[in-house]
């Protein structure tokens, strides 16, 4: 066993963890377990964000040619020879470009009707098809309503089936949220301020008329500001700065190009602030993981979702529900951010390893030219595709929309994502075949604007690699 290495959730749950915490490190039994983390990733080592003078955040593309060689790639772009041959492993700028813009037609319209309307007869039963809700998910969901909301925590197991449970179960979680907050995100000069309203003025006033020299008052040594024992709140504070510090320079650089994120009005400040709230929280809950850099992203689709709720009573809860949902969605892959895993059958380099083998098992040509001919290894370009849950490779809205299939897929997240990941490949697979270790690198890492709803079918018609192919439980 590892010293001090993050306590595993048990490999044979459920997809997501089923109550709000299972996933964090010492939950139960913080109180004496506030000091150590263990041999893991970093905050903000691993996923730095790209710089200009990289292969660019802000991607030129080539003009396609007449023809468009694959049926699902809209631009192509971003394959020329030139550039470094380092792989860039950094987090990057996503394009600008919104999905839909164009016109849509009457049957589109038609389409859109009948599949809000499916999903308002489904959430609206007294109990839950949660397989119905699946399959109408996997399909894509509606983006007005609150549809997606209501439907994005049935399926992290937020809400239960029953719908006159719902009431109970979102009180008593957020009310969960309010205390950890309070218990752990309080300033030191709050907690001794409490403190000392809690031991009462008598004291106080009793030695307020005694004439002479003041008498200094006893801080007891978990109230000193220089003390270094674990028990101390304010080496906490200290110990949790420089993490904080990091999250902020990551939320000023979350989606850039959406004012909900990085404006400067009050609305997007309450935003970042509520998000740092949740990503501080987690951090202090799992000292062997903390914060590492790209958490802010996956978090991101989870509170805009919530956020934009037009029931006001939900969206005025959007941070407590967010980070509830955040941390079972992060259950179903937490073993990629803890670096002594790595080399594990949980860790990301198997999961990784499953994706090339899925690559083998439905195009050997494919597989055989990135690994053995250019050698472009998968751990390049699909490290920061699987971390970050394809949040850095596609338009926010193309994001929503995948994340309804991750979402809404029987066998787990990691399942379908894997699935996504492979028929992003073989979707610019002529491409790939005609590029070299520089030309496929740039490509991979820079992934081209696409038919999201092609994307998707590809990823459903894939045939599962048996051999080394496990399914989330």
């Amino acid at each position: 066993m590892l010293k001090n290495k993050l306590k595993i959730p048990d490999k044979t749950r459920k997809p997501f963890p089923d109550r709000l915490g299972s996933l964090v490190a010492g939950f139960d039994s913080r109180d004496g377990e506030n000091g150590g983390s263990g041999a893991a990733l970093e905050f903000g080592e691993e996923l730095e964000t790209i710089q200009p003078n990289g292969f660019g955040s802000d991607r030129e593309f080539e003009e396609p040619d007449d023809g468009v060689e694959d049926e699902c790639v809209r631009d192509e772009g971003a394959t020329g020879g030139a550039g470094g041959g380092e792989p860039d492993l950094r987090a990057r700028q996503r394009p600008n470009t919104r999905e839909g813009s164009g016109p849509v037609s009457v049957l589109e319209v038609i389409a859109a009707d009948e599949k809000r309307s499916d999903v308002e007869y489904e959430i609206s039963q007294e109990q839950i098809n949660l397989e119905k809700l699946q399959r109408i998910a996997s399909m894509g969901l509606p983006d007005e309503g609150g549809l997606r909301a209501t439907t994005w925590k049935l399926l992290l197991g937020y809400l239960p089936p029953s719908r006159k449970l719902w009431e109970k179960e979102l009180s008593e979680n957020r009310l969960k949220y309010a205390k950890l907050k309070e218990d752990l995100l309080i300033s030191p000069s709050e907690f001794a301020r409490r403190k000392n309203l809690n031991s009462g003025p008598c004291e106080t006033e009793a030695g307020s008329n005694v004439d002479g020299p003041l008498r200094r008052h006893q801080i007891a040594q978990e109230d000193h500001p220089l003390s270094l024992g674990k028990a101390s709140v304010w080496n906490q504070y200290f110990e949790n700065t420089e993490v904080a510090e990091q999250i902020d320079r990551d939320l000023q650089r979350t989606h850039p190009d959406l004012k909900f994120f990085s404006g400067e009005t009050a609305i997007s400040r309450r935003h970042r602030e509520a998000m740092r709230n949740i990503l501080l929280l987690f951090a202090k809950l799992n000292p062997a993981i903390r914060y590492v850099q790209g958490m802010n992203e996956v978090l991101a689709p989870i509170y805009y979702v919530f956020s934009t709720d037009p029931n006001e009573q939900n969206a005025a809860n959007a941070e407590a529900d967010s980070f509830s949902c955040f941390v079972r969605l992060l259950g179903d892959s937490v073993d990629h951010f803890c670096q002594q895993l790595d080399n594990s059958s949980v860790g990301i380099l198997s999961t990784i390893s499953r994706l090339s083998e899925l690559l083998k098992t439905n195009d050997e040509e494919l597989w055989r030219h990135l690994e053995l001919t250019t050698r472009v290894e998968p751990q390049f370009y699909a490290f920061r595709w699987i971390t970050l849950l394809l949040t850095q490779e596609f338009s926010f809205q193309s994001i929503l929309r995948i994340w309804d299939s991750l979402l809404g897929n029987p066998f787990g997240v990691q399942d379908m994502l894997l699935r996504v990941c492979c028929a992003m490949l073989l979707c610019v697979k002529s491409k790939l075949l005609r590029g070299d270790f520089i030309a496929n690198l740039k490509l991979l890492q820079h992934y081209p604007d696409i038919n999201i709803e092609h994307l998707l079918q590809v990823a459903m018609d894939l045939t599962p690699d048996t051999s080394s192919y496990r399914l989330s439980l």
